[in-house]
């Protein structure tokens, strides 16, 4: 999200928990249940959505057959 350049000021509890604005969320996709992967850099944190498994299908779709594919996956099975 290139040029995505929101700064809002939220609070933190007594329990480390702070909210999400709702408009960071909505442009975003952060939905209730997303897991975050929180990440400390010289300048802060940085919180990233961690893509749910479901959301993936298809995402290589076009790079490869399937002969290739199960050839691949043989070749794994002989390593173990």
């Amino acid at each position: 999200m290139k040029g995505l350049q929101i700064q809002k000021i939220v609070k933190v509890t007594r329990k480390g928990q702070t909210t999400i604005p709702a408009e960071i969320r909505e442009k975003l996709g952060i939905k209730e249940g997303d897991e975050l992967a929180v990440e400390v850099i010289e300048q802060g944190v940085v919180f990233k959505r961690i893509p749910k498994i479901e959301n993936c299908a298809g995402i290589f779709a076009g790079h490869g057959d399937v002969a290739e594919l199960k050839r691949e996956i043989d070749k794994l099975r002989e390593e173990y």
